[in-house]
C-alpha cells in the first residue's frame, strides 16, 4: 500500500471539507469492506483517507408513519436487517439485506457503502479501468471473458454490472437519498443516483468527489405488495447472477400498477420500462408473470458468453412477481 494521510473529522461538514474536487485525492472510510481491498490491490491510491465512522447522526434507523423510514448511511447492513421497524413495515427490505454478502461483511459494511461500492468486474478489479480497452481502443470485455457482465444497457462503453444487491429493492420501494456537499444538501431518487459512465473520467454514481451520501429515505407503506428473487451460483457468500425486485398495486388479483427493478444485469439497477405495461389490468398468475419476464428481457443483448443470464433474469422477474402476489 502507498502512504496516505489519515483524517478523523468530528462532523459531516468537516468531512466534506477534507475531501477534494479530484477523486484520487481523498476517499471516505466507513465500513471499509470494499475500499480497503481496492487500496490493497492498487486499484485506487487515495492521498487521504477520511474516516467518518465516528460522526454522530450518520447512522441509525428511525420510522415515522407519516414520513416513512430514515436510514443513516453509516448504518451497518446487519443492524438495518435486524431493526424491528424494518422487519415489521418493510419485511422484503429486511430479507434482502439479511441475504446480502456474508454475516461477517454485514456486521462491518454500511448501507451507504453498499450503494456506493465499486463494480466487481474482474477487468476493473485487476487495474484495467472502469471501461477497459486494449491499446487499439477495442473493449476488453466484448472481446474477452464476459460471463458475468451486462445484458441490459450494454451498448457500451460500460459493460460492468451494478454490484449492490440492496439497491434494486430500495428502488422498487421508491427510496430517495440525501447527499451533502460544499454547497449544501441535495436529494434525489435512488434510481437517479446510479448512472452509466461514458468515459473513464466519470463514475457510476451521481456523487461528486467532495460529496457524502448521508441518508436513505423510504416512503411509508401504502398497501403495495413487494417481492424479491435472486439467482446465485451458490447459496453461500456470492454475488447474484440476476435479481428482480417488484412492487405491485393490486385490485383483488388484478395489477393496477407495477414497478420492476432488475439487479446485476446492467451497469445500473435496471428499472423495466416494458414489463409494467404488460401487467396493467391483468390478473397475476404464473402465465402473466412469465409473460412479464419475457417482456422485461426484450431489450437484453448477449455479449457472447453471458447469454444465459437472460433466462435467469426472466425467471427472477416471474418468481418475484409470484412471491409478491402471494403476500410473501
Amino acid at each position: 500500500m502507498k502512504a496516505f494521510e489519515y483524517a478523523t473529522p468530528k462532523s459531516k461538514e468537516q468531512a466534506v471539507g477534507l475531501l477534494s474536487q479530484n477523486w484520487n485525492d481523498a476517499a471516505l472510510l466507513a465500513g471499509g469492506t470494499d475500499l480497503l481491498s481496492l487500496i490493497k490491490d492498487d486499484v485506487i491510491s487515495p492521498k487521504r483517507l477520511v474516516n467518518v465512522k465516528g460522526i454522530s447522526g450518520l447512522d441509525g434507523v428511525s420510522y415515522n408513519a407519516r414520513t416513512g423510514l430514515r436510514v443513516g448511511a453509516l448504518t451497518r447492513i446487519a443492524d438495518f436487517a435486524d431493526h424491528a421497524d424494518v422487519r415489521r413495515y418493510y419485511p422484503t427490505l429486511a430479507s434482502v439485506a439479511d441475504d446480502a454478502a456474508s454475516p461477517q461483511i454485514r456486521h462491518m459494511a454500511t448501507m451507504g457503502g453498499n450503494l456506493c461500492q465499486r463494480p466487481r468486474c474482474w477487468y476493473f478489479r485487476n487495474g484495467f479501468g472502469l471501461l477497459p480497452k486494449d491499446p487499439s481502443g477495442r473493449s476488453l470485455v466484448t472481446d474477452g471473458d464476459n460471463r458475468y457482465h451486462a445484458i441490459l444497457g450494454n451498448d457500451g462503453p460500460a459493460y460492468f454490472v451494478s454490484p449492490s444487491s440492496i439497491a434494486p429493492a430500495l428502488i422498487a420501494a421508491n427510496a430517495r437519498v440525501r447527499i451533502l456537499g460544499p454547497k449544501g444538501e441535495r436529494e434525489l431518487p435512488l434510481e437517479k443516483f446510479f448512472v452509466i459512465p461514458k468515459s473513464e473520467n466519470e463514475r457510476e454514481h451521481d456523487l461528486r468527489p467532495n460529496e457524502i451520501l448521508t441518508e436513505i429515505l423510504v416512503p411509508p407503506p401504502s398497501g403495495e405488495r413487494f417481492g424479491h428473487y435472486e439467482v446465485r451460483q451458490k447459496a453461500t457468500f456470492d454475488w447474484p447472477l440476476a435479481t428482480a425486485s417488484v412492487a405491485l398495486k393490486m385490485s383483488g388479483n388484478q395489477v393496477q400498477a407495477a414497478r420492476i427493478v432488475l439487479g446485476h444485469v446492467a451497469p445500473v439497477p435496471w428499472v423495466s420500462a416494458e414489463a409494467p405495461s404488460a401487467l396493467a389490468g391483468q390478473a397475476l398468475h404464473e402465465g402473466t408473470a412469465d409473460a412479464a419476464g419475457v417482456v422485461a428481457m426484450k431489450p437484453s443483448k448477449s455479449l457472447g458468453r453471458n447469454g444465459y443470464k437472460i433466462q435467469l433474469a426472466r425467471v427472477a422477474v416471474k418468481r418475484a412477481l409470484l412471491q409478491a402476489v402471494k403476500g410473501a
